[in-house]
């Protein structure tokens, strides 16, 4: 087995003073003990609330092969090896670097308002029918987590997937130069983290900084149907960015969406690729997932992979867990209801993007349509704007019974009580027993929320709750 890292060129990149011997390879890179595995490198990394220095103990405990650090004195005698460098996580990004420079693999850098790591997943789980992928855990998209991801890259991988996110700007311009990808993507821009920005143009200028760090020759995919489509285009072209490719349902498309066909556990739609139509199906509902799909069938063409084997693989993939993930659980009255777990983020688009995916969900008798909602965060002073412009697209789709828990999402309870049921408490948590009061056989249940709102706690508890049928 190829070890992620040899001993001798760890030590090389890290640059700093060794202490004791490394006797053995290196076969994992951690800076969370939590998931830290045995012969893993420990990175102790100072971040806003835990400083690493204090888990060095578990570090140890856990079977740590050696750890790099910065602050000597919190290293009492140890039966590993330690590095001692200026700053642990310039010494994480230098080994990041390194990984890039050896790799062959194909890499794509994925960034945009919604849609990175459903597309992220989609990709992974495509690629992997045709080689050897490495990509994200999670959404390990920041500072932190994009060189950690960048120096877990194995020499031999085939494909490199990496998400880029960001709430400021100039966030992903220091990111993107790190992972230097082939191919980047951007899915769309929304009004996301719109606290941190003037408007939407200027989250459609930070996106845009991950032309910067594109490798010469490289291609730039781009939502055709994006308002911001032209701008992007352009902003690539500054760039020099001379590929620019792009999925969507208008003419001007390079890989155009013909048709949709929405089912209650599936979709399947048409779409049109080097002058061919081909008719494919995604095992996840929704027409997000339709345009994700889309992304992922143009980035398998444009690096010439046998379309046959995308297709193949996307009819079986299946939403994952806080990302419209799908539960049918039974009562312990009898009958069951549907659980649709789109706990991981919300945003103002997203939002609506869920809103369509529980109208499109197929009730049982007598059952009713129910948002489960929480904060959407990071709006600042659009806060109450954009939670108050969620009514309408509530009523539209038909939801009968809306549970709202969180300080922002108020402002949406104040307008929308006159026009359904609506319970509100201020800690989502408090919604639970009053979930657990309403639900009855036949009803879709949808719980969404910005993620540290909590609403995942509510799915937990139903899944506790109740049996899977």
């Amino acid at each position: 087995m190829i070890p992620l890292w040899t001993k001798r060129a760890f030590a090389d990149v890290l640059d700093g003073e060794m202490v004791g011997a490394l006797h053995n390879d290196i076969t994992g890179i951690s800076i969370d003990t939590r998931t830290l595995q045995h012969g893993d490198a420990f990175f102790a990394i100072q971040g806003a609330q835990f400083d690493g220095h204090d888990f060095i103990p578990t570090a140890i405990k856990k079977g740590a092969s050696i750890l790099v650090i910065e602050n000597k004195s919190a290293v009492r005698p140890t039966p590993i090896p330690f590095v001692i460098v200026d700053n642990v996580l310039d010494a994480l990004r230098r080994v990041a670097t390194s990984a890039r420079e050896r790799s062959r693999a194909k890499i794509i850098a994925i960034t945009g308002s919604v849609g990175k790591t459903t597309t992220k997943e989609i990709l992974r789980h495509a690629l992997s029918t045709v080689g050897k992928v490495h990509a994200n855990l999670a959404s390990f998209n920041n500072h932190f987590g994009v060189p950690l991801t960048l120096s877990r890259l194995p020499a031999d991988a085939d494909f490199g997937i990496f998400e880029i996110g960001m709430n400021h700007e100039n966030e992903i311009r220091s990111l993107v130069w790190l992972v230097k990808p082939d191919l980047v993507i951007i899915t769309c821009i929304a009004a996301v983290h719109l606290g941190y920005f003037s408007g939407i143009e200027a989250i459609a200028d930070a996106k845009a900084e991950i032309f910067e760090g594109l490798k010469v020759g490289g291609t730039a995919l781009l939502n055709a149907d994006d308002k911001f489509f032209t701008y992007l285009m352009k902003k690539a072209q500054k760039e020099n960015v001379v590929h620019v490719r792009s999925f969507g349902k208008t003419t001007r498309a390079n890989y155009r969406l013909l048709d949709v066909y929405l089912h209650t556990d599936s979709s399947c739609f048409k779409v049109m690729i080097n002058r061919q139509e081909a008719t494919i199906k995604i095992g996840a509902p929704g027409y997000h997932m339709v345009q994700n799909a889309l992304a992922v069938l143009a980035v398998g063409d444009i690096l010439k992979i046998d379309i046959a084997h995308i297709l193949i693989s996307l009819q079986n993939f299946i939403a994952k867990g806080g990302r419209g993930k799908r539960y049918e659980l039974v009562l312990s009255s009898g009958g069951t209801f549907l659980l649709i777990d789109e706990s991981y983020n919300a945003n103002p688009l997203s939002m609506r993007v869920a809103f369509a995916l529980l109208s499109n969900s197929a009730l049982g008798a007598y059952g009713r349509r129910i948002a489960v909602l929480g904060d959407m965060l990071e709006l600042g002073s659009f806060s109450r704007e954009e939670h108050e412009k969620l009514a309408k697209p509530i009523q539209k789709a038909g939801i009968n019974l809306v549970f709202l828990g969180g300080q922002e999402i108020k402002h949406l309870a104040n307008v929308l009580h006159d026009d359904l049921q609506v319970f509100y408490c201020e800690r989502i948590e408090d919604l639970l027993s009053l979930i657990l009061h309403e639900i009855r056989a036949g009803d879709v249940v949808m719980i969404k929320s910005s993620n540290s709102s909590g609403s995942s706690r509510i799915v937990a508890a139903l899944l506790d709750q109740y049996k899977r049928a």
